[in-house]
């Protein structure tokens, strides 16, 4: 399944699949074709879908085709250019600057693991660069597509194996 986002203002766009519209938070740096460590950005490009992680302990476990697994507590995300594990899910404590994966705000309550800058991993390229759950007021991300989470649960019920995600670039 193709899954298509494009941009409607700075940190805010459309995403598309299977004749269904929704709105969609972006990053505060806009969308750009060469993603930058730490610029705020949604890279622009085409993304396999690789896993889903929840928060089992909030919510049941999302109807998807997609490989899933629950957060844990220990979670967290290599951001640190330098280190060898960087754009790689890790465990806590974790000695490398790095994001964690469980989070109090909810936004990491379903987390949609793109293929971006990985495969091959390139230092400095970007790294935690999910689909996420949107702030409710659908503000900006750090570089993250954000959606309302009833919409992120209906479209994960339509991903498989080979599903996409196209972040058209702007103009």
């Amino acid at each position: 399944m193709e899954i298509l986002v494009s941009a409607t203002a700075s940190a805010r766009g459309i995403l598309r699949w299977d004749g269904v519209a929704v709105p969609c938070s972006l990053g505060h740096g806009g969308v750009r074709r060469q993603k930058v460590e730490g610029d705020g950005a949604t890279p622009a490009g085409r993304f396999a879908l690789r896993r889903v992680l929840w928060r089992a302990d909030r919510l049941a476990r999302p109807a998807t085709g997609l490989p899933v697994a629950a957060i844990r507590e220990e979670d967290g995300w290599c951001d640190w250019p330098g280190d060898p594990l960087y754009n790689q899910q890790v465990s806590l404590p974790f000695a490398a600057r790095h994001e964690r994966l469980w989070r109090a705000d909810g936004l990491y309550d379903v987390v949609v693991v793109i293929g971006h800058n990985d495969d091959p991993v390139v230092a400095g390229a970007g790294s935690a660069v999910f689909m996420h759950v949107a702030r409710e007021d659908l503000g900006p991300t750090e570089g993250c597509v954000g959606l309302a989470l009833p919409d992120l649960l209906r479209l994960l019920a339509r991903c498989g194996p080979g599903s996409a995600l196209e972040v058209a670039a702007p103009p």
